[in-house]
């Protein structure tokens, strides 16, 4: 009974040091949104940390030193890519990172436009959830190559959080498909709900285009003035991640009204009403729906 007591005394040293050395995957993701999709799909076996901050703007974020550390120490690094994080390059130099950023919307169908006489691609997908099921695959295979003894943990949450979207879509479907397409029409700082309009064939109107470090001439915003005038378009949206006078001022000049905040490519703190992905598109997919209801 001794010989046996002492067995197990020392095998019980070794049980407790393998526990120990497993550790969580520590990812980084570049912005709110991407952050929270990917904690969906880890679960318990990630620690996700975003660089830009709840309420802040992907695409004029300044990385700091601590954010060179946090990418340097990363296991997965996220971007969603097509021009959102232009500053990301810039980052992996400065912080040493050996390892290459998974681009979650490789494979979203995207959509190009014109802008100042030039193509560009617009980087907003999330704002459609149809489009966020393609980054759940792409975070899914990338965390099972990064720790493949959890793959049966990542494909449940993934599985489980696939579902979550498509309830959002048939949400978003039903608060707006009743609405008459000629009152689909909404004023919003900058374009950034292109997918989301294309999804729910709503029509936005902005002073901006794909990206906020845009700057909007006097003709172009005469003419959007002119444009939301003879559409009847009565309401107008600030975003909480960027500056509102600009589309203020073009709301005072057509006589639109403000339908409040809306969360366009970043998420509200905790204690906000936008502190995930998911309560982040119902807010706004209410709120749009609300504001649609008044146009003539």
């Amino acid at each position: 009974m001794q010989k046996r007591l002492l067995l197990l005394g020392l095998a019980l040293p070794f049980a407790f040091a393998g526990a120990a050395s497993a550790k969580d995957l520590n990812v980084v993701a570049s912005f709110t949104v991407l952050a929270d999709v990917v904690h969906q799909v880890g679960g318990d076996k990630v620690k996700v940390t975003s660089l830009v901050q709840p309420n802040g703007d992907p695409h004029e974020f300044q990385p700091s030193p601590a954010d060179a550390k946090h990418l340097k120490a990363a296991d997965v690094v996220f971007v969603s890519g097509e021009g959102l994080e232009g500053w990301m390059d810039r980052l992996i130099s400065a912080s040493g990172y050996q390892g290459k950023p998974v681009t979650v919307s490789e494979g979203v169908s995207l959509h190009k436009m014109e802008e100042d006489g030039k193509t560009v691609t617009d980087p907003h997908v999330w704002n459609s959830p149809v489009n966020v099921k393609v980054w759940v695959k792409n975070i899914e295979a990338a965390l099972k190559a990064a720790d493949p003894e959890d793959a049966a943990v990542f494909t449940a949450n993934a599985d489980a959080y696939q579902k979550k979207l498509d309830a959002m879509n048939t949400y978003a479907h039903q608060k707006i498909d009743t609405i008459p397409e000629d009152r689909r029409k909404v004023l919003t700082s900058h374009d950034a709900f292109g997918y989301f309009g294309a999804e729910y064939k709503v029509k936005f109107l902005s002073p901006l285009g794909v990206s906020t470090e845009t700057e909007a001439s006097a003709a172009n915003v005469a003419k959007l003035i002119d444009q939301i005038k003879s559409e009847g378009v009565k309401t107008y949206f600030f975003e909480n991640s960027n500056d509102p006078r600009l589309v203020k001022q073009v709301a005072k000049a057509t006589g639109a009204t403000s339908g409040g905040e809306l969360y366009v490519e970043s998420l509200s703190k905790k204690d906000g009403p936008a502190s995930t992905y998911e309560k982040m598109f119902r807010f706004n997919v209410d709120q749009l729906s609300s504001a649609m209801q008044k146009n003539s």
